[in-house]
């Protein structure tokens, strides 16, 4: 697993699109599609992972209205906190509300992460059995839509957190995250960096400083940013002009 991500490391160069949230939108919607027909050309589901956030605020009601086959889409979670599927902070929820009921997803085809169980190490597990039942082992994801902290963390993975070190586990949990709620089910970073194509999208001024460093100073950073963005496979960065504010034109 790590050959391949130095190997990637050593290739791979993020796309870079900077643009209103708007048109981003459109732009990942478009690819979306791509992807998906795609996966559907060579005879098998598309895999996705969503987030939460502004990230599904701003580009989950135009995904839902893509041309392609639901179900023939797997959803899975990047991340989920420790609530209710009901609770207004769940993730699945504004998958939910945005993207999957307008869409008219089956349901069979939402996996959601139980980040309401009152035991997150049994529920990762479970999850992860989840990923390989669907995807194979080892699971690959088709594409990953994240979003990025103004510390740098992806997902539920936060700077400094020995989980970010995981290599044998698909999914972990956190019982102490430094922002509420401090409960929650993720991705790790093995599961991630596997997905065929990432898509990482910032917003506003607060994202500009770690989406420098994890674009142009990546090689140095301990950011989980630009840990996955040097491990992974292909990267599209979705930036609104003040995400990109600080990035060199050099």
């Amino acid at each position: 697993m790590n050959g391949n991500a130095e190997s990637y490391a050593e290739t791979m160069v993020p796309e870079i699109i900077v643009d209103s949230s708007e048109n981003l939108a459109e732009r990942l919607a478009a690819r979306v599609e791509a992807e998906g027909r795609s996966a559907s050309g060579r005879r098998r589901r598309f895999a996705l992972a969503l987030p939460g956030g502004s990230v599904g605020e701003a580009f989950f009601p135009r995904l839902s209205r893509v041309a392609l086959d639901w179900a023939a889409v797997e959803f899975f979670w990047t991340d989920e906190r420790a609530v209710s599927p009901s609770d207004p902070a769940s993730n699945y929820r504004l998958a939910r509300s945005l993207w999957l009921d307008p869409a008219n997803v089956p349901p069979e085809r939402a996996h959601r992460m139980l980040g309401d169980a009152p035991d997150l190490g049994l529920a990762a597990s479970a999850y992860a059995d989840l990923l390989t039942t669907v995807l194979g082992h080892p699971p690959k994801l088709d594409l990953v839509l994240m979003g990025v902290g103004p510390d740098g963390h992806i997902c539920s993975l936060f700077p400094g957190d020995p989980l970010l070190l995981e290599e044998g586990r698909w999914v972990g949990y956190v019982e102490a995250a430094p922002k509420p709620p401090p409960r929650r089910l993720t991705l790790t970073l093995p599961t991630l960096a596997s997905a065929e194509l990432i898509v990482l999208a910032a917003f506003g001024s607060a994202k500009a400083r770690v989406v420098r460093e994890a674009l142009q100073e990546r090689e140095g950073s301990s950011l989980p940013v630009s840990m996955l963005l040097r491990r992974a496979r292909r990267a599209l960065v979705l930036l609104d002009p003040a995400a990109a504010g600080l990035l060199s034109t050099a």
